[in-house]
């Protein structure tokens, strides 16, 4: 491969990186203001920020410090750019998304909230697909699926991302509840949303790797 062909490469999987992660943050916002339970990571980030009293993009940043230390013990493959950039924006992207979505749709129907539910499940498949075919770093929630699957060689992805994922759901049911938060609040941080997600977001992702990342990066 050329010198230039190796610039145009690079420059690719730098703007799919960026691209991804920015329009993940993005459309967290969307999810949040569907109602409808956030996507399983954002679950447990929603869990844990009801029972610690500091914002939530700083929160984001400290919790996504602790599970690099994951990567970092066992494949520090996974991190590059798209870590931090997940690292330091993301969170501060889904509060300046979710305030603006807010201000746009003060009053969202129930027609549009389901509408808003289902293009959040599609488009942040297609912005985690975008970001881990880059392979400049993912989120170091992504990592720990891809250390499982790749490094531990147990399981298939898709399934292990479904089972990791209602794990991140879980968890933050229960940090929810044990900062006194009301059971019929649950299903917005983990409500009918959380679990389609849960359940189909890694074979999505699969979809999106196979049919419009890989062939974006390989010019297909």
């Amino acid at each position: 491969m050329s010198e230039k062909q190796d610039k145009k490469l690079m420059t690719k999987r730098i703007l799919m990186c960026v691209f991804g992660v920015l329009i993940c943050g993005m459309n967290v916002g969307l999810f949040k203001l569907a109602a409808f339970g956030v996507d399983p990571f954002q679950s447990f980030m929603a869990g844990l920020d009801s029972l610690v009293p500091i914002s939530f993009g700083t929160l984001y940043v400290i919790a996504n410090v602790v599970l690099l230390l994951f990567s970092l013990i066992f494949e520090r493959h996974y991190i590059g750019l798209g870590t931090f950039v997940n690292l330091f924006l993301l969170g501060y992207v889904v509060q300046f998304s979710y305030w603006a979505l807010q201000k746009m749709f003060p009053d969202p129907s129930f027609i549009f909230r389901v509408g808003c539910i289902v293009v959040g499940i599609i488009v942040i498949s297609l912005s985690v697909s975008l970001y881990m075919t880059a392979d400049l770093g993912v989120s170091t929630y992504d990592a720990v699926a891809l250390v499982i699957v790749n490094k531990w060689k147990i399981g298939k992805f898709k399934y292990v991302r479904v089972i990791t994922d209602l794990c991140c759901v879980a968890t933050g049911v229960i940090l929810f509840l044990a900062s006194g938060g009301s059971v019929s609040k649950i299903p917005t941080i983990a409500g009918i949303g959380t679990i389609i997600t849960a359940f189909f977001m890694g074979p999505i992702i699969e979809f999106f790797n196979v049919h419009v990342s890989r062939p974006i990066l390989e010019e297909k």
